[in-house]
């Protein structure tokens, strides 16, 4: 570990080296005529570092960074300041008009560029910028605004999947999020089927505590009161996968964790067809076979793919096999309108191991104590996006979206301390059947001689959620019958949900460096539950005491405002000073509420979570040489939910011994303080040569962390620490690429943290108990030749025997141990 914080301290001290003085910044200033040298006042003036198509009329309108955007005075007028020494593209348009764009190199002095304005026949609605595609960490940042989307001040990383080497057949989560500061990652499957991942002290289970998103739209089972995702798009098929932190409630809703977007690829551009075959093969059985195509007919593009996995599993009992598959259409009838029809598709059916005791996994973490839990997910995804340019200025767009889902989970979720001997499985069978629209407008309007921008947005979601749990069979086998479907065991219930909401935010350019961007959110939340649950005690000889079918009618309807502000400052390209406060809140629905999972009970008055997140940092970089962010935070997370140990008369000893069991409610306010921060550093082009193929970079990605109870009614939780919070999450690497080949090797050190808010040490069940420290290695590599690439790679280098998580209920009960040394290979051709 010293060597590692030495490295830490070495690359932030040659990131303060290689970064350009902030002082050493220039202006372009001139005067915008027409053709008869008359000034001309309103025109938007931008410079960019990438090359501009002037006088088109089929292009796309850009104000990517609208703080780089000036409007010329009455005189004509305008000064792009704090530009440092390059060479820039300065670009006039005003509607009308042809996009004028001529370059300026800066050297060592301000610029005077004057622009001529020339009128078009036709309007002219858009401008296009050529960007050349170039190479980066793997790691990169959205712009201030983005589509309809603004990020100004927001913390947020964008992971771009074609420049990172890593093991994508299995969505090996571990190396793809690497360089995202401070996330904790829970290892369930090595398989890759289902991704957990959580930051600041938030669960990972199945990325609850954000807003995941494909393209745009969700795919949670229940983006409101079951926000788990069961899904995760194959990372082969994507472009990017967005993560935007807290700020990103006001837009994406309310979660703490902010939002998770995966963005698929587009069919190529400059062909009718393309295919990709990707054939991978690995260890413990591993088969993945990702095949796509796309291209472009006319004003039609199209992308589709197909996936099959298959594995056996690095314990016994945990078997896999999963078919995905997605088809999306962009058809554009005029230059104003695109509409993107799309489809998603997973099946997959997982055997399930079961966790192990600490005694258990200290003998033998490979051995699996059941061989009859099953687990079933089957996803229909569809959405339909609108985008439609009123403007040059204004954009608006619309998506309709909606799923049809199920989730089956079967087997023996008792105690994991004590052995399976047969008889009726527990059987929990949900049905999700969700859709909804979220429609944005988008206007960029002068404000003090600049551009400022303003969204505004709606949104509506209808939730239903059927959630069944009874006896299953008694057999091994995936069967997903009830026994008794008329008279349910455990409850039945029907769980429809609605949601209306509307938020604005607006970026204030108050000077060529300085922004704020306010914004607001209205939510209106309504939850309801019909249907039953059955009371069944039994005595030690099985003999039934107490037999009662409950009925329960309930409704709960709320609705509340919540803000949030964020500011920027930005000196010049390779820094910026970033700040944002946003209000978080999670809301409680009824299916949350009747699920009977081994020894866990739910509090029926449990009630809904509320908090803010808080953010200081600062980032920038270097392009092809740096790029750092470094922040401070602070999150609290008032009313929060986790589990407690209880005890009551146990009816099976005529309530004379009490039984202990678990109990989730709302246990205590939570603090979480901790610094994220991320730095990477080519330093082959920082010490041997600046420009050419050959790159060699380190990164280092450090989190930490302090995070406390701070009030509770709970016995014993107030003053301890919050569980799943490590103290130190450090990661760091190297990535060597010579011409075609690239090869890149990563450290991970997790330290020591708790699995639940008593901050127990071990427990009989597992469940409970510390989550050891643990470090982990990998390395991939990837070779390019022509059409064809081959990839290989080793996860879990030194074979390290360790895990991420102690699970309440599948895929354990008990500790789910994480996959020992593996091997991967992938061949592939592009056709």
């Amino acid at each position: 570990m010293k060597s590692c914080c030495c490295l830490y301290l070495l690359l932030l001290c040659l990131a303060g080296f290689a970064q350009p003085v902030w002082g050493q910044t220039y202006a372009v200033s001139g005067r915008v005529t027409d053709e008869v040298g008359a000034p001309v006042a309103g025109v938007a003036v931008f410079a960019t570092d990438q090359s501009i198509e002037a006088g088109s009329e089929q292009t796309r309108t850009l104000y990517a960074d609208a703080s780089a955007t000036v409007l010329t005075d009455a005189r004509g007028r305008y000064a792009i300041t704090g530009l440092e020494p390059g060479v820039y593209f300065v670009a006039a348009f005003l509607t009308g008009n042809k996009v004028v764009s001529r370059q300026a190199e800066i050297i060592n002095q301000d610029v005077r560029l004057d622009l001529t304005l020339t009128v078009l026949e036709v309007e002219l609605d858009e401008i296009t910028v050529n960007v050349e595609k170039q190479s980066t960490f793997g790691i990169d940042r959205l712009p201030a605004v983005s589509g309809v989307a603004l990020y100004e001040a927001k913390k947020n990383e964008v992971v771009v999947v074609d420049d990172i080497t890593a093991n994508l057949a299995t969505n090996n989560s571990r190396q793809i999020y690497s360089k995202v500061a401070g996330l904790n990652i829970w290892e369930s499957d090595g398989a890759g089927v289902q991704l957990g991942i959580g930051g600041r002290g938030l669960s990972p289970n199945r990325n609850s505590n954000f807003n995941t998103r494909q393209n745009g739209y969700d795919i949670a089972a229940d983006a409101l009161g079951y926000p788990e995702s069961y899904y995760t798009p194959p990372v082969q098929a994507l472009q990017r996968i967005e993560i935007i932190r807290g700020a990103a409630s006001l837009q994406y809703g309310t979660q703490f964790g902010g939002v998770l977007n995966f963005v698929f690829k587009d069919g190529p551009q400059d062909r009718p067809f393309e295919l990709t075959a990707l054939q991978s093969y690995g260890s413990f059985g591993l088969f993945n076979s990702f095949n796509s195509v796309g291209g472009t007919t006319g004003k039609i593009n199209y992308y589709g793919f197909y996936q099959y996995k298959r594995s056996d599993g690095w314990r016994p009992n945990a078997g896999l096999k999963q078919h995905a598959a997605h088809a999306s259409v962009r058809y554009a009838p005029s230059e104003r309108l695109t509409i993107r029809p799309e489809y998603t598709f997973t099946y997959y059916l997982a055997q399930q191991p079961g966790g192990l005791t600490d005694a258990q996994f200290d003998t033998d973490p490979r051995q699996s104590n059941r061989e009859r839990n099953w687990f079933r997910v089957n996803w229909n995804l569809f959405a339909v996006t609108a985008d439609y340019t009123v403007s040059p200025r204004t954009q608006l767009n619309t998506r309709f979206f909606g799923l049809v889902a199920s989730r089956d989970a079967l087997g023996n979720l008792g105690r994991i301390d004590r052995l399976d001997f047969g008889g009726n499985r527990d059987l929990l069978r949900d049905r999700f059947r969700n859709w909804g629209n979220e429609t944005r407008l988008i206007h960029r309007y002068p404000l003090r001689n600049r551009l400022s921008v303003f969204l505004v947005g709606a949104r509506y979601y209808d939730g239903f959620t059927d959630r069944k749990q009874g006896d299953g069979s008694a057999e091994s086998a995936a069967d997903f019958d009830y026994l008794h479907p008329d008279n349910l065991e455990g409850s039945d219930f029907d769980l429809p949900s609605k949601n209306v909401a509307v938020f604005a935010e607006n970026i204030f350019n108050l000077t060529p460096r300085l922004s704020i961007t306010p914004g607001i959110r209205f939510e209106h939340i309504r939850a309801e539950a019909d249907g039953y649950y059955r009371n069944i005690v039994e005595d030690l000889a099985g003999n039934i005491l107490v037999d009662e079918r409950i009925e329960e009618q309930k409704e709960q309807a709320r609705s509340f405002v919540f803000l949030g502000i964020g500011v920027s400052y930005k000196p010049g390209r390779a820094f910026e000073l970033y700040a944002n406060f946003s209000q978080n809140y999670r809301a409680i629905n009824f299916n949350d509420i009747r699920v009977s999972v081994g020894s866990l009970e739910v509090d029926p008055d449990i009630q809904d979570e509320r908090g803010f997140n808080l953010e200081l940092g600062t980032r920038g970089g270097v392009a092809g040489l740096l790029n750092y962010d470094v922040s401070l935070f602070h999150l609290s997370y008032e009313d929060r939910i986790g589990t407690v140990l209880r005890t009551e008369p146990n009816p099976q000893f005529n309530n004379l011994v009490d039984r202990v069991f678990r109990l989730r409610t709302n246990i205590a306010d939570a603090r979480i303080y901790g610094l994220e921060s991320f730095a990477e550093l080519d330093l082959y082009k920082l010490l041997v040569a600046r420009s050419g193929a050959t790159r060699l970079s380190v990164f280092t990605n450090l989190a930490l962390i302090t995070a406390d109870y701070a009030r509770s009614e709970e016995f014993g939780i107030e003053g301890n620490d919050v569980e799943l919070v490590p103290k130190m999450n450090l990661k760091t690497g190297l990535t060597f690429r010579k011409d075609d080949f690239e090869m890149s090797y990563q450290f991970a050190w997790i330290g020591e943290h708790f699995s639940d808010a008593s901050n127990a040490i071990r427990t009989p069940t597992a469940i409970e108990g510390i989550i050891p420290a643990y470090h982990v290695m990998d390395l991939s590599m990837k070779y390019d030749f022509g059409r064809y690439r081959l990839e290989a790679g080793i996860n879990n280098l030194s074979d390290t025997i360790y895990f991420t998580r102690r699970a309440t209920g599948y895929p354990g009960p008990g500790i789910i141990p994480a996959d020992g040394r593996s091997f991967y290979l992938t061949a592939g051709v592009q056709l």
